[in-house]
């Protein structure tokens, strides 16, 4: 029995996403990993408030509003054994509970630069991340350390398969739900009743 996981790249257009995209030459410079298709529950290390780009660590994102809502994507799926995603699911948890002492690793993006690897404890960069929580599945280990994974390194993750590229709000729409219409508020209904009848 497999599950599915899915490993997204944005560009996000945010200043840090352009900064590493001069290095990389890529358009695609956030990675991020989830575990629906609809993205409703996708974990990296990025900023932690929307409009401060200086505090960062580990984050679940909402990625159909703030600084996602103009970005381009590509959303990959891959199929892991039940035990690798239980092995997976585990290592997030152990992130998400321990949440407060994860910094974001800005001096180990200079020696991705550098091609040399800056092991800080308790901190990372959104690629590293999703390498290092991947190591958890022997079948799908990159050849690059954690710490020197750019984001179109994790393409190269063996049996990943691309599910679709292009603006990531059109990707939402077709895989959500369309919101359903609230409910008019029965309060309402007699206010207004109300008032025509008075």
């Amino acid at each position: 029995m497999e599950k599915t996981i899915y490993i997204v790249l944005t560009d996000t257009g945010t200043l840090l996403s352009k900064a590493i995209g001069m290095y990389t030459r890529k358009d695609l410079n956030h990675a991020s990993i989830a575990f629906d298709e609809e993205l409703t529950e996708i974990y990296s290390f990025g900023r932690k408030q929307q409009y401060n780009p200086f505090i960062g660590g580990f984050v679940r994102e909402n990625v159909a509003e703030g600084i996602f809502q103009d970005a381009d994507c590509a959303v990959y799926r891959c199929e892991v054994s039940d035990e690798a995603y239980s092995r997976i699911r585990e290592k997030i948890l152990q992130f998400e509970l321990n949440q407060s002492i994860y910094k974001y690793n800005f001096i180990g993006l200079f020696g991705v630069a550098l091609n040399k690897e800056i092991r800080r404890e308790r901190a990372f960069f959104c690629s590293q991340f999703v390498a290092t929580v991947m190591q958890e599945s022997e079948m799908h280990r990159l050849l690059t350390t954690p710490c020197l994974t750019m984001p179109h390194h994790l393409t190269c993750i063996p049996h990943l398969e691309l599910v679709y590229e292009g603006a990531l709000q059109t990707y939402l729409e077709q895989v959500r739900e369309p919101q359903a219409e609230r409910p008019i508020r029965m309060g309402l209904i007699k206010s207004l009743a109300f008032r025509l009848l008075a």
